[in-house]
């Protein structure tokens, strides 16, 4: 293509391919991995003290209970832009996606719950004895699906289109059991007046997203409104993101809508949420999430002596074994117990030695271990340091067993 006809493309078609190659999964997982480099690399280097400086700086509103340090701006306000993405895609996938019909969800639903229960089991082993470590029993039973995605779009180029379905499906569901944890177990202490009040600011962006107001200086300050009033009563903001994710319309109505490709002669309309997903996933991708793990991901590990402290911890172990071992072990014996149920059967596509490496990629957990992490523990504490250690550590051997095994299975397809 010459420099001529690349000046001669429409902006709008421009910032489609842009946003097309920033939403990918490659792209989501580079992204993720660099913060996650970037931070390690610079809290164990000369650095390490200008890392720490930036990142407990604080600043806000008092009188809201929001004087945050910039780690705790990026776990609370930027990881709502991802819990908003998340609540928008888990509501279309209920209204009009993989989750509307409950027969046909219900292998990988089940799998997802198994994948939960199996980590904390792990954990809740490991840490017998001490009250204190048990209380992040959540940590090793969340799913990253940017990561995840990514190793299966990375290795798994022939591998049939049904596992990565089952997959999403599976890590959509996770986020869901997550967000319920997180709002449920992980919240001390619950001022009903501050939620009282905001339900206001969320019934008013209901109201406005139902009528189809797409004017960001009406949404976003109603959607900021929602954000604090919730992070001030107690419950942890980020699931003021889900919320109002979820009062958006997913069908398009006369009054919500948008239209598609301009190009055809005949419109094609989608409703609010799939085109805001689309949009705010570009921020959560290319900012929030990286921007979350470049602060939350930098651990000082001290060398050896202090890798040899945090791996005879059981927190540590109750971690990784939990991502490792505990993720697959409830995926698989989940899945071939329902199996041998009448009426539920896997996709014919499928093969046991398929879904064991997914299941071994679903032990990836990231973003949301690292955020209950900090907050079973705090983010200035050994155990929070040995919570990203451990996190850092299983991910990485779940990636890279997962992503073996697929990349077999990628080349048995490919030849075949």
């Amino acid at each position: 293509m010459s420099s001529s006809s690349i000046f001669r493309v429409a902006p709008h078609e421009l910032w489609r391919g842009v946003r097309s190659t920033v939403r990918s999964d490659v792209t989501a997982g580079v992204l993720l991995l660099a913060a996650t480099v970037a931070a390690l690399i610079l809290a164990n280097s000369p650095a390490s003290g200008w890392y720490a400086a930036i990142r407990d700086v604080t600043f806000g509103i008092p009188e809201l209970h929001l004087e945050l340090s910039v780690g705790a701006w990026a776990a609370d306000g930027l990881l709502a832009i991802f819990f908003f993405v998340v609540g928008l895609e888990l509501k279309e996938e209920f209204v009009a996606g993989r989750l509307r019909d409950p027969r046909a969800a219900a292998l990988p639903i089940a799998a997802a719950a198994g994948g939960v229960v199996a980590p904390a089991l792990i954990f809740l082993l490991f840490t017998a004895g001490d009250a204190d470590a048990a209380s992040g029993w959540a940590i090793p039973t969340a799913t990253d699906i940017a990561f995840a995605v990514a190793v299966i779009a990375v290795v798994g180029r022939f591998l049939p289109p049904a596992l990565r379905v089952f997959l999403l499906t599976l890590a959509i569901v996770d986020d869901l059991i997550a967000i319920t944890i997180i709002a449920t177990v992980y919240t001390d202490t619950i001022s009903l007046p501050w939620l009282a009040l905001a339900l206001l600011p969320l019934a008013g962006f209901a109201v406005a997203a139902q009528r189809g107001v797409r004017a960001w200086w009406i949404l976003l300050p109603l959607a900021l409104a929602t954000w604090a009033l919730i992070h001030a009563s107690g419950v942890h903001a980020t699931v003021a993101g889900v919320l109002l994710g979820f009062t958006v319309p997913v069908l398009p109505t006369p009054r919500a809508r948008v239209r598609v490709d301009r190009r055809e002669s005949e419109p094609v309309w989608e409703g609010l949420a799939p085109h805001w997903a689309d949009r705010w996933g570009v921020v959560a991708t290319v900012f929030a999430v990286p921007v979350f793990a470049f602060f939350s991901a930098g651990v000082a590990i001290g060398g050896a002596e202090g890798l040899r402290s945090a791996f005879s911890d059981p927190l540590t172990l109750g971690i990784v074994v939990g991502l490792v071992a505990g993720k697959p072990l409830g995926i698989l014996v989940t899945t071939v117990v329902l199996t041998r149920l009448p009426g539920l059967r896997l996709d014919p596509s499928l093969r046991w030695f398929d879904l064991t490496g997914m299941s071994f990629v679903a032990g990836i957990g990231f973003t949301v271990s690292l955020l209950v992490g900090e907050l079973a523990y705090g983010s200035a504490s050994v155990a929070d340091e040995h919570v990203k250690i451990g996190v850092l550590t299983g991910s990485l051997v779940a990636a890279v067993l997962g992503g073996a095994l697929l990349a077999i299975s990628d080349r048995r397809a490919r030849r075949a």
